[in-house]
């Protein structure tokens, strides 16, 4: 089963808080606290890294959680992005770091199979 992006809306619910008082407390500034609340539930903009900091910390659940849908994107693209870095020639070849790119695409495939 695909996540969805984020699970912004579900967790707000969970708590019964309304989009301005999670505006208030991301610490959205100016009149329209929902509005921001609302474009970030609805899919319309993904968050900086400060707000999703501020949702993990509202929420009580890890951003890899709460945007699962986006980790799961990342961790793919990391894990073909590792995929390729294993096959590309290279002058002088280092154990180090061979081990850590077959870690990164074994990591990518295990963490995304948990979600």
């Amino acid at each position: 089963m695909k996540s969805l992006p984020n699970y912004l809306q579900s967790q707000r619910k969970r708590l019964s808080l309304s989009q301005e008082e999670v505006g208030f407390l991301v610490g959205t500034q100016g009149m329209s606290k929902g509005a921001k609340i609302c474009r970030d539930e609805n899919f319309a903009r993904e968050p900086s890294l400060q707000d999703a900091l501020a949702y993990e910390s509202i929420y009580g659940r890890p951003v890899s959680e709460l945007f699962a849908g986006l980790y799961q994107q990342a961790a793919r693209d990391v894990k073909a992005r590792a995929k390729f870095l294993l096959y590309r020639k290279v002058r002088k070849p280092d154990q180090r770091r061979q081990q850590a790119i077959i870690h990164l695409a074994d990591q990518a495939s295990v963490n995304s199979s948990n979600q």
